[in-house]
């Protein structure tokens, strides 16, 4: 792969290149600020124009250094950068509250990074809670009609893509030859895992979307909406999938989108035949047995 330009640790460049010129407003999302730069340096949080329209911006900043976690850099997604990230949607939740479907603000999710900040201390104050709150933030604002677009420039790996893109109801990537990474652990780690060798798992990763890493590999699997063939396609890529996410939602077809929908173009492309095969049959399985059970209330 001949890598002539790339993103990866432009967090905030791609911003500029995204929101209409000078577009952006740092730490204000609604009626929230952000007014302490040391908390959570890593998440860069505000609010921006996009084609006119309000929208709020979470992006990663592969440059900061989180002074106070040693782990948490290059883009990492610490404790505190979970938290930021979760407050910066739950302050559009608020500030779109009592707006139509047609009138939420869109989310735009920008990725560039290289997984959590894993370190003791994080783990001791729950790491994991921050991150847990911030997918769940955003699986609501997706839920509650905010458009969520998240746009791959770099990389998109493990538990940090989890929560900071896979809740997107639409996933875009810059396509591979820009240097994008986009996987949920090495094939070293998965070896060890299923105790697999390495030298298998290599020759299944060349045809076999689930073993494979990478922007076009989770393209055949549904996982990418669609790959940015140019740096400067970026922003009309966005804007144009905004709009078809809001009608998706105002037609009701809030399915089609999330997790849930790349699900079913996976299976559309290829990529995961087995998946409706397998959902049809716990179906079947559960009817069998369902009236063993009490109702739901």
């Amino acid at each position: 792969m001949d890598v002539t330009e790339t993103m990866m640790g432009k967090g905030r460049e791609a911003i500029d290149l995204i929101v209409d010129p000078q577009g952006f407003t740092e730490n204000t999302v609604g009626s929230k600020t952000f007014d302490d730069p040391e908390f959570g340096p890593g998440a860069v949080v505000g609010t921006g124009l996009l084609n006119g329209q309000t929208c709020t911006i979470i992006a990663s900043d592969g440059n900061a250094f989180n002074e106070k976690f040693p782990v948490v850099y290059a883009g990492i997604i610490g404790m505190e950068e979970g938290y930021k990230m979760a407050q910066a949607v739950y302050a559009s939740l608020e500030a779109d509250a009592d707006k139509p479907i047609a009138q939420k603000r869109p989310l735009v999710l920008i990725v560039d990074t290289p997984g959590n900040g894993p370190g003791k201390t994080e783990e001791i104050f729950g790491m994991n809670k921050a991150t847990g709150a911030y997918q769940l933030a955003l699986a609501e604002a997706r839920l509650a009609g905010h458009p969520i677009v998240a746009m791959v420039i770099g990389r998109a790996i493990s538990g940090a893509f989890l929560c900071h893109g896979l809740q997107a109801d639409n996933i875009l990537s810059l396509d591979a030859n820009f240097g994008t990474m986009i996987h949920v652990m090495p094939l070293t780690s998965v070896s060890r895992i299923i105790r697999k060798d390495l030298e298998t798992l290599q020759e299944l990763s060349k045809g076999n979307p689930v073993f494979a890493a990478g922007p076009r590999f989770f393209f055949a699997l549904g996982g990418v909406e669609e790959l940015v063939t140019a740096i400067d396609g970026m922003r009309p890529a966005i804007i144009a999938h905004i709009e078809s996410i809001r009608q998706a939602k105002l037609a009701g077809k809030q399915d089609s989108l999330g997790p849930w929908g790349r699900g079913a173009l996976g299976a559309e492309r290829g990529g995961r035949v087995v998946r409706p095969e397998l959902i049809a049959l716990m179906n079947a399985e559960f009817a069998a047995v369902a009236s063993q059970y009490a109702p739901a209330r």
